[in-house]
């Protein structure tokens, strides 16, 4: 079986291995995002699925369009039985669509959450199960025929990296049931009217308050490594719990100093806050940040 595979970040190195790993798949092409500059010298980087590619002896190729002409040409001239795209970057042609079979693993239960960011959607909007869907891709973004998903349970405590790392476990099984059984799924539409999707996620999005200390928590989890969360102040949160949901607060007041923890409250709800990073300073925790602020109970964190 020879496969051509497209994709760029983690998620999708993790899945390449896996098909490269499995006896009689070869892949014989692997498409990628172009080395990007990366950190504050900008030292430019390969994407990790190049990496793995090279040491794989498997030809790379970098397009920064695949809709140029050149590039539809040069990939249909490569002999495939299956292309299989995860976290590409972008959409498929036509043309490319035409060649052989494409497989995209989307890691959400299509038709819920099309898009750039399925799995920080998933804990924004705190919901108890997920799943990875392979779908037979279209023209449209995530709204090909539905092949097979796999569901999983959501931690109410889970974080990104933990559930991206079981995410990825699960769309690399999925990988392979699908390649090796291909013929014996019937694709099933989608349900356009179902459908919602989550955009690409920025910096800015990382701003909270002590609004709902639910959703607070949420965005926590979401955005944990990445963007992070911080307060208009500049203040970031680096760990935090969530107390309870439904108490009513002045907004951002601090209800406790305990040991190595204080409680803040929210207009709904309260959290517990460990540690912190004040604007351009390094990261510390909690106590010493209000100690040397001279604030305490009854006053507001910010």
């Amino acid at each position: 079986m020879k496969i051509i595979f497209m994709g760029t970040p983690d998620y999708a190195a993790r899945i390449l291995e896996k098909i490269i790993s499995t006896k009689d798949m070869e892949v014989v092409a692997v498409y990628t995002q172009p080395d990007k500059p990366v950190g504050r010298k900008k030292v430019l980087t390969p994407p990790i699925v190049k990496t793995i590619a090279l040491q794989n002896k498997i030809s790379v190729y970098q397009p920064k369009r695949l809709r140029d002409e050149s590039v539809i040409q040069e990939l249909k001239e490569i002999e495939c039985d299956y292309i299989v795209v995860a976290a590409y970057g972008q959409i498929l042609p036509r043309e490319i669509l035409e060649h052989a079979p494409c497989i995209n693993l989307h890691a959400s239960i299509l038709p819920q959450y099309r898009g750039a960011s399925p799995i920080q959607q998933t804990l924004l909007n705190g919901d108890s199960k997920t799943g990875v869907t392979a779908m037979l891709m279209d023209e449209g973004l995530d709204t090909g025929d539905i092949i097979k998903i796999k569901e999983i349970d959501v931690g109410e405590n889970e974080m990104a990296e933990s559930l991206f790392d079981r995410l990825t476990d699960v769309a690399s099984e999925l990988t392979l049931d699908v390649l090796q059984n291909f013929n014996k799924y019937t694709p099933i539409k989608q349900d356009d009217a179902q459908s919602s999707h989550c955009m690409k996620i920025t910096k800015q999005d990382g701003e909270v308050s002590f609004e709902d200390a639910q959703t607070l928590f949420n965005k926590y989890r979401a955005f944990t490594p990445w963007p992070g969360i911080y307060l208009a102040s500049g203040l970031k949160l680096k760990k935090i719990e969530l107390v309870e949901r439904d108490s009513k607060h002045e907004s951002g007041k601090i209800l406790h100093v305990e040991k190595d923890f204080i409680v803040v409250g929210c207009k709904k709800g309260s959290i517990k806050v460990y540690r912190v990073q004040p604007e351009s300073k390094n990261e510390m925790d909690v106590i010493s940040y209000i100690n040397g602020k001279r604030v305490s109970v009854a006053d507001t964190l910010s």
